[in-house]
């Protein structure tokens, strides 16, 4: 039987207007969940109620968007969360606050999904930096059960590392706001349990 390390309920924070429009963001402080990102995380947090999910600890990234997902989440199952500073999403350089549509009329030559943006964050960079975040976090919680309240690109980097899925290739995967992904971590290996699954 294998013996598992660490088992990660990743939730993707609630609709933003940047989110919606597609926008690229690495901004802290803006913008906040909208009224249907709030009813987007109350469903998964009903979820994650209704199937009696043992949550040891729960943690979030720093941006307003997760952090307000996870006040949420943290105040239904009665638990605090903590946040994580370094649990940033990709650094977007030059293409900060532009949406996808705009940087592929500006940029004709390049793949916005994989590239890297001008004085940005290499998307390898950016999945071993995350790789290398969720392995700390992993070894406080051994035998654990957690809660990642993250951004849509971090889940990707998760799914991408735990698959050992080439890193240019993760915009392939999608994640809606208001979704949960669940891995399993073990010695030497990861299982993805579910992706992107938003409660009907």
């Amino acid at each position: 039987m294998f013996q598992r390390k660490c088992k990660i309920t990743f939730i993707c924070h609630g609709s933003t207007i940047y989110l919606e429009d597609n926008r690229f963001t690495n901004k802290l402080d803006h913008p906040p969940i909208n009224e249907n990102g709030e009813s987007e995380i109350k469903k998964i947090t009903d979820f994650i109620k209704n199937r009696g999910l043992k949550t040891n600890k729960i943690y979030s990234s720093p941006a307003l968007c997760c952090t307000q997902s996870a006040e949420i989440i943290a105040d239904e199952l009665k638990q605090d969360f903590e946040t994580i500073n370094e649990l940033t999403n990709r650094n977007y350089g030059d293409w900060n606050g532009y949406t996808f549509e705009e940087l592929t009329k500006k940029y004709k030559d390049k793949n916005i999904s994989a590239d890297c943006p001008e004085n940005g964050e290499d998307i390898k960079y950016f999945n071993k930096r995350i790789n290398d975040i969720l392995a700390e976090i992993i070894s406080k919680n051994l035998r654990g059960r957690i809660i990642i309240v993250t951004h849509p690109e971090v889940i990707q980097a998760a799914i991408c590392n735990a698959l050992k899925i080439p890193a240019e290739n993760e915009y392939k995967i999608y994640i809606r706001p208001g979704s949960a992904t669940q891995i399993s971590y073990f010695t030497d290996w990861a299982s993805l349990v579910y992706s992107g699954h938003v409660p009907i």
